[in-house]
């Protein structure tokens, strides 16, 4: 279900609890939102729905990818860059990391351990950011 975008900077920038099975239809409705938003949204995170969960979803090179319980182990490659953000207005300077080694669980609850780079990379950063309560 696509659900209306939480634009409150009050919610957005409370830390989200863990993600569990119990919150996979949030992580679906997560993901009819961000395709309903694709011309203008790479990736969301379940706060932006107005859930405080760490759930977040991303285009993935070309397919979306789903991640409960996101946390970043190892970075690399810090640089400075500019953000916009579906749910406030404006954009914003921060910094980056080229590579990041992520540990999360897939909708099936499986944890995985993948390493990203470059524009992967820099939204997987944004999101988990949210999920952090941190306003970009």
């Amino acid at each position: 279900m696509i659900r209306p975008i939480n634009r409150d900077p009050i919610l957005l920038a409370q830390k989200s609890l863990p993600a569990t099975a119990d919150n996979l239809d949030t992580a679906a409705d997560l993901l009819d939102t961000l395709t309903a938003h694709r011309d203008g949204c790479v990736g969301m995170a379940a706060n932006m729905i107005g859930v405080l969960r760490r759930i977040i979803v991303f285009d993935d090179n070309g397919s979306y990818t789903t991640m409960l319980n996101p946390v970043i182990l190892k970075q690399s490659g810090a640089y400075e860059t500019e953000e916009g953000c579906l749910s406030l207005d404006g954009v914003r300077k921060t910094k980056r990391w080229r590579s990041i080694k992520v540990q999360y669980q897939t909708a099936a609850m499986q944890t995985r351990i993948k390493t990203y780079t470059g524009w992967t990379a820099q939204i997987i950063q944004h999101e988990i950011d949210h999920c952090d309560g941190v306003l970009i």
